[in-house]
């Protein structure tokens, strides 16, 4: 059987669009109720992987009848087809190859959860590969698997809200569950937290990378097989379950990609078809001084073509197969440089990125891309046309390690309010949504003495990280990873983000885009600020910082207008912790007395170590 890939031409077997699969163990068919989606699975462009006029699939591709398998072997001599449906006999179903390296076959009677590889033949070796663009493999080792990639997505039509009122939750797969049924699964797991996740109040869940990982537990930003779901979470249909019932409640699913480096040399990447130059990773990596990362030299080779597109058909598979709404790139920095510095610069990372992220915002308008970088790279969110990376967000570590290293510093050393007002400044290109911010959780032990200062500054970056401009983020397990010491850490949370949705139609400001930080006291480690978006009653909202362990009594601060200023919340109320003193703080009356730049003022009163947000009410 041959099939000319430059021209379509040839006895290439129809794909099913939509059809009727054949599954393993069944004498009837299985009626697709969605179609085999094959965009996923399209090479273009062999020289850059850009747009070209032909198309060829690689993978598996599901025909009318039997299936097609096609894959990517330049430098081989011989490749078969083996697997469960010939009995693994290598003479059964040998491979044709076309003038780009690229070999096929088509087995009538290959059905789905059928395994199978590819025998590799180059020279005196003889390697058996798991398909590189598998959905679903038996083990990180294993064989690839045929799967189904019908899925029921019927009443799926959730729309991503305005970035400006999203509030981020990290998951991973050691992340603390709900109780419930899906206990089996990590998938499940994730499904039975959301009713306390709904109850926090955040609006989109970042997922750890869920692509097949070696061994059984990991964090998964070592993925073995870039397009196969981990099969202990649940697989290919568990994830798209799990991202079906997010929608259904309300949630948005970021994934977390992981493009920097490929899986460990020791699989079946590593010198795939045989080939390599000086035993490095052969025909997916750089094989020079560019292979170099902190994983060891397993960098993809960018400037390949037949790469390029193997890790932009990835990118866009999400979307297609999954139906995410977003993705956040791990660790940036080392796909446009080699070692994270300006000066060892990867340009064909950065086209790579420009190219996808173009793709995806022109194919899904609300789809939101993070950059985790953390170099603060102003060109990262640029627009392409500008020369930037395109990306909608990145990660802002100019504000969480300042707001970290200031907060956590010990109780006797003062903390700089010019560092804090520093960090609620910072952005990018104008646009403050074009950074998430964020903290890492503070571990709290009930018993250790300095629990009350851990306790207060936890607080008191919470309260920043909701109130600062920007898309605020939890990283995994917060607020519950110390729940357990610290009773009423969970409704600070949930109070400050009702705050900075606006849930009440009281704190617009929280979600616009202007700040003015008007009061800034180093003596009495005192800073306030407001927030707005246009501004006036309901819109503007205050927030005062004491960072010292003293009282603020009759403390003057100034407003943006006079009359009744409604305090919304006191994080040293005692429902947030036993351990809070409580202090009298209340709603205060601005009168038309010019302080801090602002037309109205007012005494306030605040306990140790907190914060206060107020405005008016509408």
């Amino acid at each position: 059987m041959s099939f000319d890939t430059a021209t379509g031409s040839g006895r290439f077997p129809q794909p099913l669009v939509p059809g009727s699969l054949k599954t393993k163990g069944a004498a009837e068919t299985k009626v697709a109720s969605q179609p085999d989606r094959r965009a996923a699975n399209l090479v273009r462009d062999p020289q850059r992987g850009g747009h070209n006029h032909h198309l060829r699939a690689l993978g598996v591709l599901h025909c009318e009848e039997g299936v097609a398998f096609q894959v990517w072997a330049p430098h081989a001599d011989g490749v078969s087809l083996i697997g469960s449906f010939n009995g693994w006999d290598d003479a059964k179903h040998p491979m044709e190859r076309d003038a780009s390296g690229v070999w096929f076959a088509y087995v009538r009677d290959a059905i789905v959860g059928d395994e199978f590889q590819y025998r590799i033949r180059n020279g005196d070796q003889i390697a058996d590969r798991s398909d590189p663009r598998s959905r679903q493999v038996t083990q990180a080792m294993g064989h690839s698997v045929i799967h189904d990639p019908t899925f029921d997505w019927e009443g799926d039509s959730f729309e991503v809200r305005d970035w400006n009122r999203l509030v981020i939750y990290e998951l991973r797969f050691d992340c603390v569950g709900g109780q419930g049924r899906h206990e089996v699964s990590p998938f499940g797991r994730w499904i039975d937290s959301f009713d306390r996740l709904r109850a926090l109040g955040v609006g989109a869940l970042q997922v750890a990378p869920v692509a097949k990982f070696e061994g059984d537990r990991s964090w998964g930003y070592s993925p073995a097989h870039l397009f196969a779901m981990e099969s202990a979470a649940g697989g290919p249909a568990g994830f798209k379950a799990f991202v079906k019932a997010a929608h259904q409640a309300g949630f948005a699913v970021i994934v977390d990609v992981v493009y920097n480096h490929f899986d460990p040399s020791d699989l079946d990447l590593w010198q795939f078809d045989g080939w390599s130059q000086d035993e490095q990773g052969g025909i997916y990596y750089y094989n020079d001084y560019r292979s170099r990362t902190p994983w060891g030299e397993t960098r993809p080779n960018y400037g390949c073509g037949e790469v390029r597109a193997f890790i932009r058909d990835n990118a866009l598979m999400w979307f297609e197969e999954y139906r995410v709404d977003g993705l956040r790139y791990d660790m940036t920095h080392y796909m446009h440089s080699i070692d994270g510095r300006p000066q060892s610069e990867l340009p064909d990372g950065w086209e790579l990125i420009q190219g996808i992220n173009r793709e995806i915002h022109a194919a899904y308008p609300q789809a939101i891309t993070i950059a985790a970088d953390l170099h603060d790279n102003a060109f990262l969110t640029k627009p392409d046309i500008e020369g930037g990376a395109h990306f909608s967000a990145q990660w802002d570590a100019a504000f969480a390690m300042p707001i970290r290293e200031t907060l956590r510093s010990p109780p006797d050393v003062p903390r700089s309010m010019a560092t804090i007002r520093d960090a609620l400044y910072h952005g990018y290109n104008n646009d403050v949504f074009e950074r998430v911010v964020y903290t890492e959780p503070v571990s709290v032990n009930r018993r250790a003495p300095q629990d009350w200062w851990m306790q207060k500054r936890s607080a008191l970056e919470a309260a920043l990280v909701m109130t600062a401009p920007g898309i605020p983020m939890l990283l995994a397990n917060q607020p519950w990873q110390i729940e357990a010491s610290w009773d009423g850490l969970v409704q600070l949370y949930a109070d400050l983000i009702c705050l900075r949705t606006n849930r009440d139609g009281t704190t617009k400001g929280l979600s616009g885009q202007l700040i003015d930080v008007f009061h800034l006291d180093e003596a009495h480690q005192v800073l306030a600020f407001r927030r707005s978006d246009l501004g006036g009653v309901g819109d503007d909202v205050v927030v005062v910082l004491n960072g010292s362990a003293e009282c603020l009594e009759n403390y003057r601060i100034g407003f943006p207008a006079p009359g009744e200023w409604v305090l919304r919340f006191n994080s040293d109320a005692q429902v947030y912790g036993p351990q809070f003193s409580n202090h009298l703080s209340t709603d205060v009356v601005a009168h038309p007395i010019s302080h801090d730049r602002q037309v109205a003022s007012a005494k306030i009163r605040s306990g140790p170590m907190s914060a206060l947000i107020y405005s008016q009410q509408p």
